[in-house]
């Protein structure tokens, strides 16, 4: 499991592994982590980054009480296929960008 740091300031999770960065950029909207893009550089590709990432966003939700919003594809497919620990914070579907 990567080491995932919750730069808020930034509005992101990050990995930062071999002089590489992995991240994944959120929008927090009241009660709503609007996950809005996952990055893996190729060179980090195939470690389970993303799916690190994704966790970090769930753990804070946990422990924030805050509704996920997965309008970035990755995350959304990610939480999609494990069920389990996207059962550990509140969904919302249905938000879409509105772009």
């Amino acid at each position: 499991m990567a080491d995932v740091v919750d730069q808020k300031d930034r509005n992101r999770f990050a990995v930062e592994l071999d002089g590489y960065e992995a991240e994944l950029v959120y929008r927090l909207e009241g009660d709503v982590l609007i996950l809005v893009h996952t990055g893996v550089p190729d060179e980090l590709g195939g470690r389970g980054i993303g799916a690190d990432l994704v966790r970090a966003a769930i753990d804070r939700a946990e422990k924030e009480r805050l509704t996920i919003a997965p309008w970035c594809p990755f995350a959304r497919k990610w939480l999609e296929d494990h069920p389990d620990e996207a059962a550990r914070a509140s969904l919302d579907w249905e938000s879409r960008p509105n772009s």
